[in-house]
This record gives structure tokens, sequence and C-alpha cells, in this order.
């Protein structure tokens, strides 16, 4: 299957390194289309029109505010249509490219180390022997949710905004244990493979987040110290507002 990319920023670069093959890509001048050529192999093509006709599956990674313009440029192919356009729902999407198979896609930037989350859901005539090939081709990036398109939003505003939470806590516990007297290299790897040896245990004990807390947090302990600090401060709290403002923003 050749993948064509409309658009060629961070989300198209990250789907494209964790394929690893040669893709047809167009952008909007930024040349980015061009470094994923020169990366990967593949071809910068002129126009979207020009990777529609050449691509079998179409993969939409341009501003969500382009989706009517390069519908209007290239639905005429009627190739399959992967969209990765954030708060543009399936039925927009059948509307711009009426009678193809369309597909709504929600990956993570981890795509890109084939250790992603990617949710989907699909329009309403897909095939089911292509669903299958496209589901294959994102599970080659991680894993893959099929969810009910009103739920999907919200499952949005876990995964794919969550590996810039993780940074942001990553960044804290290094400053943190930087004015503790850790040079910064050293800090940033031990919180970096920490949190990443901790979700894989997560998920080795069916991401029950109690029982890792309590294999680490004994009563009265120096643990259990830090975890009060941290409810005080109101981490909980901290994150539920950080869900409630990417929901308002997402059901504008």
């Amino acid at each position: 299957m050749r993948i064509g990319l409309i658009g060629a920023g961070n989300m198209a670069r990250a789907l494209a390194r964790g394929w690893g093959e040669p893709v047809l890509a167009s952008d909007a001048g930024s040349g980015r289309a061009q470094s994923l050529a020169d990366e990967l192999g593949g071809e910068a093509l002129g126009s979207n029109l020009e990777v529609a006709r050449r691509a079998d599956l179409i993969v939409l990674c341009h501003k969500p505010a382009q989706l009517r313009p390069i519908a209007e440029e290239i639905a005429s192919e009627r190739k399959p249509v992967v969209s990765v356009l954030a708060g543009t729902g399936v039925a927009a999407l059948e509307a711009a490219y009426a009678g193809a198979a369309v597909f709504r896609v929600v990956p993570n930037t981890p795509v890109e180390v084939r250790q992603g989350v990617s949710l989907y859901a699909s329009g309403t005539s897909v095939p089911a022997e292509l669903e299958g090939e496209v589901v294959a081709l994102f599970e080659r990036l991680g894993s893959v949710l099929r969810l009910p398109e009103p739920v999907l939003d919200a499952a949005a505003a876990v995964s794919s905004v969550g590996p810039a939470y993780v940074a942001l806590l990553v960044e804290a516990q290094v400053d943190a244990a930087i004015r503790s007297g850790l040079g910064a290299p050293i800090a940033g790897r031990l919180v970096a493979e920490t949190m990443a040896g901790t979700a894989t245990l997560l998920v080795k004990r069916d991401y029950d987040t109690l029982a890792v807390r309590r294999e680490v947090a004994s009563p009265g302990g120096t643990t259990a110290r830090g975890l009060a600090a941290l409810e005080r401060a109101g981490v909980r709290t901290a994150f539920q507002d950080a869900m409630d403002a990417v929901r308002s923003w997402s059901t504008q």
C-alpha cells in the first residue's frame, strides 16, 4: 500500500518515521516534504493532486481549516482517506470526500518509535478488508483502538496530548533533581528511564496504579511523604483542569 501524505508537519513526520518506508508527500511550501523524502526515500511532489493520484491511501496531515479546499482539489481521485486532523469528525470527512472510504485516526507522537497509541473511527461505507489493512498499517506503530466517535475526543484528550504532559512531568522532576545537586544529564536519564520502566510495569500489572504505588511506598516512608506532597500541591486537580481545557476546545 503506497502512502501519500498531504501535509508534512510533526505528525506526518512521526508517522513516516514509524513506518520507515518511502512515502509520497506534499506541503504548502515549507520544504518539509522534501526533508521527509531525503530522510526516508520516496518523493516530495509538487501538488496535493499528484500525491492523491499516485498513492493507494491518502493520509491528511494538513491544517483542519484546509479540509474543504484540499478535498475540492483531490476528492475526484476517490482514494481511501485517513484523516489525522484535530477536531474533524467522520461526518465532516464524508461530506468533504463523498463516496470515499474515510477513517478518522488520532495517533500520538510515540508512533515515531513504534510505541504509540492510535484511536480511530471509520466511516459508514468502509469495506472490512480495507479497514483491516488500515488497522494493520497503524498497528506497526503501536496500539490501535477502535472507539465510538462520541468518546473519541475524550480519549484523544488523554492519548494525543499525553506525550506533552509526560514531557512536562519529566521536566519538573528533572528541575527538582537539579536543585538537589544532580547534574542535568544524569537527572534527565534517571527520570526518563524510571518513567519508561514504570509505564511498562503498569502494563504488566494490568494498569493497577495502586498496586504499583504500594510496591514502592511504605506507610510513613519517604515515598509516602513525597506522594502526600504531590497530593497537597493539587496534582489531581491540575490534570482534571487540563482535561477540561482540552475538551472545551475540542467541542467548540
